[in-house]
């Protein structure tokens, strides 16, 4: 069954998830001011499997039902599903500048469904039965579930049995006849509070002594011990501002992170997928950075899009639009945007079959991928910046623009001056151009800068991450021998 958006924030209603905000219980997270706008993005993803212009690129054919599903929660099945992925998301950031939250949910399934076929071959479990009948479920009903694999950590030089605090890696506290009992934390979630579900993966390999760490598994949002704790973005409470409206930049959609709580959860047979088998944590930890990485070639490229018409329009509205430098200015944003996305496309090109049957990419130019992402969306935003001008972030609030007070010696009204001194062009209202001052404002400094330049630094992994698995993936012994082959060296 493929949902609407309006049904989906119905299903949202129905759940009974715990989320704490500025040291309160928040009852009605669905319609809070900050929170409805990251609900609206992923609202977005349901609406567009709906519209016969994107069909083919939301939905695809189940290879574990045989019915249509939103692709979001569809197992890769050739290259072109590969490549339809990195469309889809690219799409999704062009209709909602910002973060639509959905996936972390599908590199997650990937990585699962892969991964426990070999866990099985290898140690006769029934992870991989228990994980097809879970998706199965999941694509039936057309669920949002959040991918989970960001421990708090702790001490980051210290593995997860030596913290001080074992509860700073999520862990089995305890194993039952009929389940296991878990304890600990995921942070920096992405999506949590909106999705349905959440699927948890261990954060990184793991050895014997970390085998309680090692640990996968799926529960619903509002199991019995699980609460969120909602992060805070820079300029989300102009969100609960009154008329704020222009001053919000983004008003109707915007990314959001948590901080997940597990207070001893238990979780029966046959929603685990991974318990104590230390040995596979890392393969699956690889595979679904993997897919992550490539994800980011898609929906940041999305976003990219706007921003750089945004930073075109604010060279319109400021008259500069013919300057042969803003001119190359937005040549070099858009160089820079496609660039990410050929290594999306590449990654997915040069994918294969996993044992499992599902496909994934190509790890090496995943990585690739996700590293650039960790640079270019900081240029382009700081050209977006460069061609807007300092009044992005000077400008006085939507108030003072519609202010009735009079100020002036002849009773000019506040809004009066405001509109007087900041008008621009011709081609625009002062309004017109505060409000893509503001957008630039938000989407390169705000909440949504959440969901763009910080999330392309450190989501997916950081840097660092990427650098070893490119050096690991690199094959630099294979280039050596080139070099001595063509040198004459033996």
């Amino acid at each position: 069954m493929l949902m609407t958006g309006d049904q989906y924030i119905e299903s949202l209603r129905k759940l009974g998830t715990r989320v704490y905000m500025f040291g309160e219980k928040i009852d009605n997270w669905i319609d809070h001011p900050m929170i409805r706008p990251s609900i609206n993005c992923v609202k977005m993803t349901y609406d567009l499997a709906h519209d016969p212009q994107y069909v083919d690129l939301m939905t695809a054919k189940s290879n574990l039902t045989g019915e249509t599903v939103n692709r979001f929660g569809h197992l890769h099945q050739s290259t072109d599903d590969l490549r339809k992925k990195v469309k889809m998301q690219r799409l999704c950031g062009q209709k909602t500048a910002s973060c639509f939250q959905r996936c972390v949910g599908m590199d997650a399934f990937n990585a699962v469904f892969s991964t426990t076929f070999e866990i099985d071959k290898k140690c006769g479990t029934k992870y991989h039965e228990n994980f097809v009948e879970y998706l199965k479920y999941v694509q039936n009903n057309d669920l949002i579930v959040d991918g989970a694999m960001t421990d708090p950590k702790g001490d980051r030089g210290l593995a997860p049995h030596a913290q001080k605090d074992p509860d700073l890696f999520l862990h089995i506290k305890e194993k039952r006849e009929d389940g296991i009992v878990v304890r600990g934390a995921k942070c920096h979630q992405t999506g949590s509070i909106n999705s349905h579900e959440h699927l948890i993966m261990p954060t990184q390999a793991m050895g014997e002594d970390d085998k309680a760490y090692a640990v996968a598994f799926a529960c619903p949002s509002d199991v019995e011990g699980l609460y969120m704790v909602y992060g805070r973005q820079s300029c989300d409470t102009r969100k609960m501002e009154p008329n704020a409206d222009v001053d919000l930049g983004n008003k109707n959609f915007g990314g959001q992170e948590a901080l997940v709580v597990f207070d001893d959860v238990f979780i029966p047979n046959d929603r685990i997928f991974l318990c104590e088998e230390h040995e596979f944590a890392g393969m699956l930890v690889e595979r679904f950075a993997g897919y992550h990485r490539q994800s980011y070639g898609g929906c940041k490229v999305g976003v990219g899009d706007v921003i750089i018409g945004a930073a075109a329009l604010a060279a319109d509205y400021n008259g500069a639009n013919k300057a042969s430098h803003i001119k190359d200015k937005l040549i070099e944003m858009t160089h820079l945007n496609e660039t990410l996305y050929c290594c999306g496309i590449a990654c997915s090109a040069e994918g294969y079959p996993t044992e499992a049957g599902n496909y994934q990419i190509d790890l090496l130019l995943a990585n690739v991928c996700k590293q650039n992402v960790t640079r270019f969306p900081y240029e382009i935003v700081r050209l977006a910046e460069d061609i807007a001008g300092g009044l992005m972030v000077t400008m006085p609030s939507s108030i003072d623009f519609n202010s009735d007070l009079e100020v002036g010696r002849n009773g000019e009204t506040l809004a009066e001056v405001c509109n007087k001194f900041y008008a621009a062009s011709d081609t625009c209202t002062t309004i017109e151009r505060m409000r893509i001052l503001r957008f630039l404002e938000n989407i390169c400094l705000g909440s949504s800068a959440v969901g763009y330049r910080t999330e392309s630094m450190h989501g997916a992994g950081s840097p660092q991450a990427q650098r070893i698995m490119i050096a690991r993936q690199g094959n630099i012994n294979a280039k050596k021998e080139l070099a001595k082959e063509i040198a004459g060296i033996k």
